[in-house]
């Protein structure tokens, strides 16, 4: 089955934001509710953004993640960032999916009905949540059971299933060697802590899971025992860098946008003309939708030369989502700036714009931690420092 076009994918996405995630918007940031009826509309049509071809997905990588979670993010960040961490787990998953993976779930997820997400950030760990302290033992019954906590688990407790990373299972393993399995949804075990009342991203469900003796089938193991670097540098990272930086990419359009309007139609009774035919305005709106245009050319280049395999490919991934987080917080405080006192009111898409950007510096990987993975990239320095 050949790959579904681009176009036709980012299409589908701005309709499903046009209808439903644009009219939901405002409730899941005052509700702090879990964008359902736009994610379940997402589920159905995208569901198989990542997923082969071959086992009936659309096909796609890097860019198409970007573009997708960019045009959902221009309506609601919650609803980009829910999908988007659908579409790095179900990556993970097919990454090195065993026949029985495939048809479990990646057909599932194919055909829209199956929703994953990742599960690998822990309270102990901070930003290296490629250390994971939760633990998984291998019994005589042959099941693999699990003992920890997860935090900032997005679609918490909504997902159908949640790519968990742990300490490998194996006796003659060596010390912090660390694997990845996939956790049913409604396994036994699972104890979801509260809802998630965030300063912004507000319908993420970015909930905290204890793991209480989880009982997890051996074929749920994902590629092999001590595989979880590799897939959080192969695949987690790409993937989620290229999510996230196309989610606040999309929030910094909207805001811009935003700004724009507000200009055109503005008016002062005592300076006479409108705010769009001043000299300053233009300026700054000028400048605005400069930075904004630059770093959505940097996170397409991104994308597109780590699909290709380029030298520089991870230079340019953590860069975009640094360079994001920048621009999305600069340009929703600036267009907040030119619109003035109407857009610190409530309710007003502006404020919900820039509560939900500020977590684009600590999603991590965190912005200071980008840069110096870069600095060391481009001194030779290995990417984790020196033991």
């Amino acid at each position: 089955m050949p790959q579904t076009e681009l176009g036709k994918v980012v299409a589908i996405a701005r309709e499903i934001a046009d209808d439903v995630i644009a009219r939901d918007a405002e409730a899941v940031d005052r509700e702090s509710r879990w964008p359902e009826a736009g994610l379940r509309a997402l589920q159905e049509r995208l569901g198989g953004l990542t997923v082969p071809a071959r086992l009936g997905g659309l096909g796609h990588g890097l860019l198409a993640v970007a573009r997708v979670c960019e045009t959902i993010g221009r309506y609601c960040a919650s609803t980009g960032i829910c999908f988007g961490m659908h579409t790095v787990a179900t990556a993970v998953l097919a990454a090195k999916a065993s026949p029985d993976q495939e048809e479990r779930y990646l057909g599932p997820i194919a055909r829209g009905e199956h929703l994953t997400t990742l599960a690998l950030s822990e309270p102990g760990t901070g930003v290296e949540f490629w250390l994971p302290q939760t633990r998984m033992a291998r019994t005589e019954d042959g099941l693999l059971r699990l003992h920890g906590t997860k935090s900032f688990v997005t679609n918490g407790g909504h997902a159908d299933s949640y790519v968990v990373g742990v300490v490998a299972a194996e006796p003659d393993a060596p010390p912090g060697e660390f694997s990845v399995v996939v956790v049913d949804g409604d396994a036994s075990g699972l104890a979801w802590q509260g809802d998630w009342q965030g300063f912004g991203m507000r319908g993420s469900a970015a909930r905290t899971v204890r793991l209480q003796d989880v009982p997890v089938p051996a074929q749920n193991l994902l590629g092999k025992g001590g595989d979880q670097i590799w897939y959080v540098f192969n695949v987690v990272t790409p993937y989620f860098l290229m999510a996230m930086a196309g989610t606040y990419l999309g929030v910094a359009s909207a805001a811009v946008e935003d700004a724009r309007q507000h200009l055109r139609r503005r008016s002062h009774v005592l300076s006479g003309p409108r705010l769009s035919q001043q000299d300053v305005p233009q300026h700054r709106l000028g400048t605005l939708w400069a930075q904004v245009e630059r770093t959505r050319r940097l996170i397409y280049h991104a994308a597109a030369d780590a699909e290709a395999g380029g030298p520089e490919a991870l230079l340019g991934l953590c860069s975009a989502k640094a360079e994001a987080a920048e621009c999305a917080v600069e340009a929703t405080n600036e267009a907040m700036t030119l619109v003035g006192g109407i857009g610190y009111r409530e309710g007003s898409p502006l404020q919900r714009y820039l509560r939900d950007t500020r977590a684009a510096h600590v999603m991590s990987p965190p912005t200071d931690l980008l840069r110096v993975w870069v600095g060391r990239a481009l001194l030779d320095e290995p990417l984790l420092g020196r033991v």
